[in-house]
């Protein structure tokens, strides 16, 4: 409806323009929105008060011969000027009951749109290093990434969904030597355990299955694995710098081919736990993409050659420098460190080089809020290349605050003390989770409630839409029971006598489906789809209360019949869209 409205604007546009009165202004694009207060129409329109002065005449006289120009139309009932020259309209009845012939008619399709028109997008989410399990932290980002990755491919775009797999660096090894110390324990070895090393339980499990198939043929003295190794935090020293010399001795002992092992067997065991619990989570990706794989395919050389090519780098203290400061950073940023090792960013650069490379004419990285400062960063090496970085939109996901029983969860992902994304899926399922976490904008901080999100109330928005959705389907099982024909009739039959408030509201809040799907996917919003499902849920349930959908008037249950087949249809579709399911009993 909105779209025809437009239609109907941009045509009186062209009208008005052909008879020069609006001079050589260009036609824009006219902005049709949803009035606030109904007592003004359905839709609004500002075209007039942006095209007044090219036109040399006052916004409310334009706004005359602008109505003099639309197209008759049965769908609208009443156009008016308002307030400084706004153009006002109001829909006929019939144009808001002919929603319930096209929902029923489109079903899984309707509110799916080809305004992307096949353009290619990736959106790369979650890509948490694989040195433990996914926490709740990492489901927000998981549930909003999938959502704006889903919704984008509803209005026609190609989604590629990839996951960004940081398989090299510090961070793994480690892990790396986190696993070998407790296998040195399991093998009776009495072991100071690093500051910074992983402490989760994860890690003994990992360790115990390194023990179980080799026994002790990867041990070696506490003594040995500590010789000449810097004191720890506790003792004085540096964590930092003790950890480092843990790594060397691991490697120095173990051997590049034993050290390997070790590494690799961390790494696939908590990669592959990563995917089934986003698997289990309804998160699904077209691509695993390796950072090793930048360095073995020689990515990230090509990346440093480009920077020296343009002028961007230079060496100081043996290592090389990005001039980051070129571009407003606050600092310059090192990407080849001074033992010869390449760095993070580094990596990063050659990666957002490779994603433009592959043909994706948009890329969307969902990062944790905590990047913020690193986004001005890739963009300028962006750009140093010889990229275009606004084809990069980064989206910062707040954390989420997870409380029980009123009191806040307190977590840490070094220590162990975390609560798993499987946790809370197998605590409150995976609908209520990605629900409650796309209900905010992404860059909101979000106090997640485990008591409500299980609760089976009205408080708990995701089971109150659910349960909308379960009462549709309880009304035609008792149609079944009571032996009441529920056939409906084709085409807009009887749908005239949809004429209770009730009944013009829900007609009105499916109308604006479409409209949600569309601005939801393409302001990377998914909460307003939650608002939406949620109101319609609201609408349903009032309509419920009030009326009986099995009456004797068959014409009437005939009308009633199909618009509440259209809401559980529409409620389907959006519960779809945000990773849920829509059950037929609860």
């Amino acid at each position: 409806m909105k779209n025809l409205i437009q239609q109907l604007v941009s045509q009186a546009l062209t009208k008005i323009a052909e008879d020069g009165r609006i001079g050589d202004a260009p036609i824009p694009q006219p902005i049709i929105e949803r009035t606030r207060d109904a007592r003004h129409g359905d839709f609004a329109c500002n075209v007039a008060l942006v095209l007044a002065k090219a036109a040399r005449c006052k916004p409310r006289d334009l706004a005359d011969q602008l109505i003099a120009a639309l197209p008759a139309s049965p769908a609208v009932a009443k156009v008016e000027i308002a307030g400084p020259g706004f153009i006002n309209f109001t829909l006929a009845a019939d144009a808001y009951r002919a929603v319930i012939g096209e929902v029923l008619t489109q079903a899984h399709s309707f509110g799916r749109s080809t305004l992307g028109q096949g353009k290619r997008i990736q959106v790369e989410f979650v890509s948490a290093n694989p040195t433990g399990p996914l926490h709740v932290g990492h489901g927000r980002g998981a549930a909003y990434g999938a959502v704006v990755a889903d919704l984008l491919e509803a209005v026609g775009y190609d989604v590629h969904r990839e996951y960004y797999v940081n398989d090299a660096g510090r961070q793994m090894d480690i892990l790396a030597a986190s696993v070998w110390l407790r296998y040195l324990e399991l093998c009776d070895e009495t072991i100071p355990f690093p500051a910074n090393g992983y402490r989760g339980d994860y890690v003994w499990d990992i360790a115990a299955t390194l023990h179980r198939e080799h026994g002790d043929s990867y041990r070696h003295a506490a003594d040995e694995v500590f010789s000449g190794v810097p004191a720890d935090e506790p003792a004085g020293g540096d964590k930092e710098k003790h950890i480092d010399g843990v790594i060397e001795q691991a490697k120095n002992l173990l051997g590049d081919n034993r050290y390997r092992y070790v590494f690799e067997l961390a790494l696939n065991t908590i990669l592959d736990d990563i995917r089934d619990d986003l698997g289990l989570f309804g998160v699904t990706y077209q691509e695993w993409y390796s950072e090793r794989s930048l360095t073995d395919s020689g990515a990230v050389n090509k990346a440093l050659q480009r920077l020296r090519d343009s002028g961007h780098v230079y060496e100081k203290g043996g290592a090389l420098w990005f001039k980051s400061t070129d571009f407003g950073d606050e600092k310059d940023r090192v990407v080849v460190r001074d033992n010869g090792q390449t760095t993070y960013f580094a990596s990063d650069i050659a990666y957002h080089m490779d994603k433009l490379e592959r043909g994706f004419e948009r890329v969307i990285d969902v990062w944790g809020a905590d990047h913020h400062g690193y986004v001005p960063r890739v963009k300028a090496a962006m750009q140093a290349v010889g990229d275009d970085p606004s084809r990069l939109d980064v989206l910062l996901v707040q954390f989420a605050i997870l409380y029980r029983g009123g009191e806040r969860v307190q977590m840490s992902t070094r220590s162990g003390s975390f609560v798993t994304l499987r946790e809370l899926r197998k605590e409150v399922g995976s609908d209520a989770a990605r629900f409650f976490y796309v209900m905010r904008k992404c860059e909101q901080h979000m106090d997640f409630d485990l008591d409500l999100a299980k609760s089976q109330s009205s408080d708990n928005p995701v089971y109150y839409v659910q349960y909308a959705h379960a009462r549709v389907c309880s009304v035609l099982r008792q149609a079944a029971e009571k032996g009441i024909p529920v056939e409906i009739s084709e085409g807009d039959r009887n749908l005239e006598r949809l004429t209770e408030d009730h009944e013009q509201a829900l007609l009105k809040t499916l109308a604006r489906y479409p409209e949600v799907v569309e601005t939801s996917a393409l302001n990377e919003e998914p909460h307003q789809l939650t608002h939406y499902v949620r109101d319609l849920a609201n609408d349903f349930h009032t309509y419920y209360n009030a009326h009986q959908f099995l009456v004797e008037d068959e014409a009437l249950r005939d009308a009633r019949i199909k618009l509440i087949l259209a809401v559980r249809q529409v409620l389907r579709n959006g519960l779809n869209l945000l990773g849920g399911s829509a059950p037929e009993k609860m």
